[in-house]
């Protein structure tokens, strides 16, 4: 007979599996755990390479292929727009066919992007191998059900969970760099070779070391449901990108997509209210547990992700208000130390969640970051070393922080029936708020800044607008219950 935790998630035997929800394993059996976590890291860091190494590289692929840095960046709104939406529903998936096949199956798919991406010889071909590329937008997630399957320690899933989910912020930024240093010798395509070949290395190891697990084995996928959400969070993200170009926005774009997005979504609450498996139980959804992180998750985005991406590198290459470094120094000066801080503090975080708690290790991180954001938009704007080291304060706060909490309770709140469908939401959520970020932020930086764009008055209202946005986050964050079976 099962029992009911604080999250309202049943406890006790996983139907199907023959496992204890938590550990994923059978009696007696062992697992190499060092070596499991890490083939996990290498998948992990194969996909953030996609990314981070991807970003300095935009120029030369424009000037190699004959195009405009617009058109190049467009690659990469394909590759974000299509790994949001692979994320909705492969985590599920992997509960019900085996999260290891499905691993190595979003690798392979990978090498096969990056392949057609180096092979390129034009625009048409280089968006064909990026969207390719975007099916492997939830290795990170499935990783994280991976090693929550296995590990039963609390302190060590924390550790562990904290040293895999760090490499969103970028791999020490040691990923950028490189990414520039052979674009520059050998040019783009050498670049995607790169990533194949990392990513033939996760593949090969994942297939040694990686132990399978299905939890939801023998249940149906809900493709009923997957199609409509799919549609809505597709449609939403095109009408957040095209609302990104502010004045250049096509405005039938933005409202068409918000008004697909709105119907589709609709459509796919009476399907999910109507299925015997659906893919989001509406019963879910109502609870705390899912509305409570989804929205701490889709604020914080919104309120941080624009301004170290966005705000502080236009701040820092702006020779009129800012302080004209060029685009490579301020990666440097940037970029690199954040991404360092993030990798350094992230094992960290993990560890002492179990300890002090996933949401008290949150609610630090956030209100960390809100006073960061404050120094950079009062101060920081203003002073060169200061703007540094607010960055580099986000960068411990924020992706060594937040950024691992809200990934680790999107897997320890996940019900054990159903463990893949809030990581796959939660990563929605994610990139929904990466798009409100870049909507919002730099159009209030743009809309204030005075006509001669000498003054910092604009950086610092959408500055403040963030921290406006992050301290939201952090009141609903109280809303989010306590995951007991995570913590010690």
């Amino acid at each position: 007979m099962s029992t009911v935790d604080t999250t309202g998630n049943k406890t006790g035997r996983t139907p199907g599996s023959g496992r204890t929800p938590g550990t994923g394993r059978t009696p007696g059996s062992t697992v190499r755990l060092g070596a499991l976590t890490a083939a996990l890291l290498a998948a992990c860091i194969a996909f953030q390479l996609n990314a981070s190494m991807l970003s300095p590289v935009l120029v030369t692929i424009a000037r190699e292929l004959n195009t405009d840095d617009a058109s190049v960046g467009l690659s990469q709104t394909m590759f974000f727009t299509l790994a949001a939406l692979f994320s909705l529903f492969l985590p599920r998936l992997s509960d019900i066919v085996g999260r290891k096949r499905i691993l190595a199956g979003m690798l392979i798919v990978m090498i096969l992007g990056s392949i057609v991406s180096a092979l390129a010889v034009n625009l048409p071909m280089l968006y064909v191998g990026r969207a390719i590329q975007g099916v492997s937008g939830p290795v990170v997630p499935v990783c994280l059900l991976m090693l929550r399957a296995e590990i039963s320690d609390p302190k060590k899933y924390g550790a562990a969970m904290g040293l895999l989910t760090a490499v969103n912020g970028g791999i020490a930024g040691i990923d950028a760099i490189a990414g520039g240093w052979l674009a520059t010798a050998f040019g783009f395509r050498s670049v995607f070779w790169v990533i194949a070949a990392v990513s033939a290395v996760a593949v090969a190891l994942v297939f040694l070391w990686g132990v399978e697990s299905k939890p939801s084995e023998g249940t149906t996928m809900d493709w009923w449901g997957v199609l409509p959400l799919v549609v809505s969070i597709g449609a939403l993200l095109t009408a957040l990108n095209e609302a990104g170009k502010l004045g250049a926005a096509n405005g039938v774009i933005v409202v068409g997509g918000i008004v697909v997005a709105l119907v589709a979504f609709f459509v796919f609450w009476q399907v999910e209210n109507r299925l015997k498996q659906p893919l989001v139980p509406p019963a879910y959804l109502r609870r705390r547990s899912t509305w409570a992180l989804l929205l701490t998750t889709l604020l914080t985005m919104t309120g941080v992700f624009a301004v170290v991406n966005g705000l502080v590198t236009s701040l820092a290459q702006n020779g009129a208000a800012g302080f004209g470094m060029e685009p490579d120094l301020a990666s440097l000066a940037f970029l690199t130390p954040y991404a360092i801080v993030g990798w350094i503090v992230g094992p960290f975080a993990g560890r002492l969640a179990p300890t002090l708690g996933y949401r008290n290790v949150l609610r630090v991180g956030l209100a960390g970051t809100i006073v960061a954001t404050l120094v950079m938009a009062f101060v920081g704007v203003h002073s060169l070393p200061v703007l540094i080291a607010a960055t580099v304060l986000i960068g411990i706060t924020y992706a060594g922080i937040v950024n691992i909490m809200l990934n680790g309770l999107g897997i320890v709140l996940s019900p054990s029936d159903n463990p893949g469908f809030l990581p796959g939401l939660n990563a929605g959520a994610f990139n929904l708020g990466a798009g409100l970020s870049f909507a919002i932020l730099p159009a209030v930086q743009i809309v204030l800044s005075p006509a001669s764009g000498s003054s910092t008055t604009g950086y610092s209202a959408g500055m403040l607008v963030g921290a406006a946005i992050t301290l939201v986050a952090l009141a609903i964050s109280f809303l989010i219950p306590k995951p007991a079976s995570a913590e010690a």
